[in-house]
């Protein structure tokens, strides 16, 4: 062997082992970022446990999270859980959906023509803040008892932030993309789905997560109008049967769909983000 190779291996051994230390580095720290999550949800789980087994409460009041995971077995055997499940996403995507086809249309009619916005605005203003629940009696009395009272509340829930989304985001697209448009003659139907629809899209979106989550913690208040199937009033119905148990394992599930529904809508943002060659740093 020669010197220069003599002199060349003791040096290559350190940065096969640093490359090596970084390589698993890296993966340990992919690895809590993904773990992370989770050790939230247990230490929820370990502080819900650690109150019904302290004796503060009967199992009555406060059944452990063991109790809420047979009660969702004893549901499931019964044939009732899904039923009630499906029953929840199918007024909820109704509802949604029909409120982001009404609200963002009409959200960039208003950013587009500022003078009809400054005649809406106050309109707008007064209803926004009347809670949806303040429709309860109204809802009942105009479309009766069943799906249509709870689909007309999570409308309302739906509708306001959506709206407010759009108008803010069409208003502050930056007038350079304008401009540059019709310098190149873009037509008006152009300009509207090709320049101001991905420019304003960021803040829209973020208006249609809002959205989301408004919609869905409505929804349970909006199936205690008479409805007989879905996780309200399965809630509903266990606090009559004073079935605890069944109360939190409604509870848990709606807070486990509304997550998943929160990061269905995440990733479809994204998707369209990248459609339109917008990277995560283009949001606001």
């Amino acid at each position: 062997m020669s010197a220069e190779a003599t002199t060349l291996a003791p040096t290559a051994t350190p940065r096969r082992m640093h490359r090596r230390g970084l390589d698993a580095r890296a993966v340990g720290l992919a690895l809590r970022r993904k773990l992370l999550p989770f050790a939230g949800i247990a230490v929820l789980l370990g502080t819900w446990h650690a109150l019904a087994a302290s004796g503060l409460y009967t199992v009555e009041q406060l059944p452990g999270p063991l109790d809420a995971l047979r009660a969702t077995r004893e549901a499931w055997s019964e044939g009732t859980l899904l039923p009630h499940i499906g029953a929840s996403l199918a007024r909820f995507a109704s509802a949604y959906l029909a409120a982001i086809l009404v609200a963002v249309p009409l959200g960039l009619v208003f950013g587009l023509r500022p003078a009809l916005w400054r005649a809406a605005d106050p309109v707008i203003q007064v209803l926004r803040p009347i809670s949806p629940v303040a429709w309860f009696p109204l809802a009942v009395l105009w479309l009766g008892i069943g799906n249509l009272p709870a689909i007309a509340i999570i409308f309302v829930a739906a509708f306001y932030p959506a709206l407010l989304a759009t108008v803010s985001a069409v208003r502050h697209v930056d007038p350079v993309y304008v401009r540059v448009a019709r310098n190149f003659g873009t037509r008006d139907y152009q300009l509207v789905f090709k320049v101001i629809v991905p420019a304003a899209f960021p803040q829209i979106a973020m208006g249609l997560r809002i959205a989301v989550g408004a919609a869905w913690v409505y929804l349970v208040a909006g199936e205690m109008l008479g409805a007989r199937s879905g996780l309200g009033f399965l809630i509903i119905d266990a606090r009559n049967f004073l079935r605890t148990d069944l109360i939190l394992m409604a509870m848990a599930l709606v807070g486990a769909i509304g997550f998943a529904i929160d990061r269905g809508v995440a990733w479809l943002e994204r998707r369209l983000d990248a459609r339109w060659g917008l990277s995560p740093e283009d949001h606001p």
